[in-house]
């Protein structure tokens, strides 16, 4: 498959799915949820949605929350996209953000010794 067509796909992907996520998701009280990157496969089969949520420990709940609504995402995507096949969307924790705040939390150690 053309890399600029599967490019064109996720960049809509990550279009469609970041406005559903700021309008129609509630997550926890104190939780921020951003969708940070859309990846997907080669053959369009299936799509990994990366998400960074604030704090760490909003991760549980928001993601029970999005495993429960994959459906009505799904559905609406299926519905604005108009392409077969349309990929199959999975949610993943994205690991970034909290490795970025480590090293930050290690190099501010380092400063103070």
């Amino acid at each position: 498959m053309s890399e600029h067509r599967i490019e064109k796909i996720e960049s809509l992907l990550r279009q469609i799915l970041a406005e559903m996520l700021q309008r129609e998701f509630i997550p926890p009280a104190g939780a921020i949820v951003s969708l940070t990157q859309v990846s997907a496969s080669g053959n369009l089969q299936e799509a990994k949605v990366y998400i960074s949520i604030i704090p760490d420990s909003a991760a549980e709940p928001v993601f029970r929350r999005l495993a429960r609504g994959v459906r009505f995402f799904q559905s609406a995507v299926n519905k604005k996209l108009k392409m077969r096949p349309v990929p199959k969307i999975i949610f993943v924790l994205d690991q970034q953000g909290r490795q970025a705040q480590n090293v930050e939390t290690i190099l501010e150690q380092l400063k103070k010794n």
